[in-house]
C-alpha cells in the first residue's frame, strides 16, 4: 500500500462556469428584449451572440461534466436557461410562420390563368363532364 494520500475529486470550475452561465443569461435578456422591440438589426446581432454563448457554455459544462459533477444552483439555472431558448425559438417561429402567411397572401406564388394558349379560361382540375 502506498502513503500517498488519494486524489481529491475533480471540481468544476465555478466562477467559469458562472461567467459562462451569466453570458448565455445576458444575450437571451438582451435577446428578447430585441424581440419584444422588433429590432431586426439588433435580433440579427443578438441571436449570434446567443448562438457563441451557448457554444461555450456547452464547451465549458460538457467539460466540467466529465470532470465532475455541476453544482446544483448551476444545473438549475443552465436548465432554465434552456427552456429561455425553447421559448424564444417557438416564438421566433410563430412570428415568422404569420410573416409567411401574410406574405403569401399578399403576394401569392402561383397567378392563376386567365386564358389559356387556345383563348378559354383554364380550369384548375381536368375531368368531370363534357359542357357544350
Amino acid at each position: 500500500m502506498s502513503a500517498s494520500n488519494p486524489p481529491a475529486p475533480a471540481t468544476p470550475p465555478e466562477p467559469e462556469l458562472e461567467a459562462t452561465l451569466a453570458a448565455v443569461e445576458a444575450r437571451l435578456t438582451a435577446l428578447g428584449v430585441a424581440l419584444l422591440e422588433s429590432n431586426a438589426p439588433e435580433i440579427d446581432t443578438q441571436a449570434s451572440e446567443l448562438h457563441r454563448a451557448l457554444a461555450r457554455a456547452v464547451e465549458h459544462f460538457s467539460h466540467a461534466a466529465r470532470n465532475g459533477a455541476l453544482p446544483a444552483p448551476l444545473r438549475e439555472r443552465l436548465m432554465r436557461a434552456g427552456s429561455q431558448v425553447a421559448a424564444q425559438r417557438e416564438s421566433f417561429a410563430r412570428a415568422t410562420a404569420a410573416l409567411d402567411r401574410a406574405i403569401d397572401v399578399l403576394f401569392p406564388s402561383e397567378t392563376p390563368v386567365l386564358y389559356s394558349a387556345h383563348g378559354a379560361a383554364e380550369r384548375g382540375r381536368r375531368g368531370g363532364s363534357i359542357q357544350a
